[in-house]
């Protein structure tokens, strides 16, 4: 996929692969916005009708203060709250592994909106494989930054993981997008086997029945 020129101002790489993403004018949900670094992008490029939710007090204060629409909330438990087909896209990006429950907050988005965009860090990186096997501790790497016992992190998975919960949950993957470490996107993006092996994220576009 081509990059829009206007998107490639700075910042995370993924960001600016989802923005590009987005039809402009759509309404947006993004989950877990942080600071609200995808918002000011999708607001700055798309001319969407852009919100977030946040957990944490310090990103909805940060939202808010650049005017950005952003509500506290958690994805575990506050996504029901939203009606079905309310967005035209839900965007949960490096959050998924940081949920509870994440087939609930799957199956959550494909309820809110037309299409869901998911990215996570991928375990099944060979990074993350050799580190296991040649020390016999949890990973650190650079999209794996915390030690186990400061990370945020409570239900890692795999590429494959993914696809295979989303076939058991009967959802439709439209795009699949393999990423390096830097966000960039990676050769092997179109063979889902070798992209479990060798790269380090990965970028899904779902759709609900």
């Amino acid at each position: 996929m081509a990059y829009d020129p206007a998107l490639q101002s700075g910042g995370r790489v993924d960001l600016q692969l989802i923005a590009s993403m987005i039809e402009p004018g759509s309404r947006v949900l993004d989950v877990g916005c942080g600071d609200g670094e995808l918002l000011r992008l999708l607001n700055a490029t798309r001319d969407v009708d852009c919100r977030g939710i946040e957990i944490s007090q310090k990103g909805v204060n940060a939202g808010v203060a650049q005017g950005l629409s952003v509500v506290q909330g958690d994805a575990d438990t506050d996504l029901v709250n939203y009606p079905t087909k309310g967005f035209d896209y839900v965007i949960l990006s490096q959050t998924l592994q940081a949920t509870r429950e994440p087939q609930k907050v799957v199956r959550e988005m494909v309820r809110i909106g037309k299409r869901a965009i998911i990215s996570f860090p991928n375990f099944g990186h060979w990074r993350v494989r050799m580190r296991i096997l040649l020390t016999g501790q949890m990973p650190v790497t650079p999209t794996l930054p915390y030690l186990w016992y400061e990370t945020p992190n409570i239900h890692l998975c795999s590429i494959d993981d993914f696809s295979d919960m989303s076939q058991s949950m009967g959802v439709t993957v439209e795009r699949f997008i393999a990423l390096d470490k830097q966000g960039k996107v990676s050769l092997t993006n179109q063979w889902r086997g070798a992209a479990n092996l060798l790269a380090a994220q990965a970028l899904f576009m779902l759709r609900g029945d």
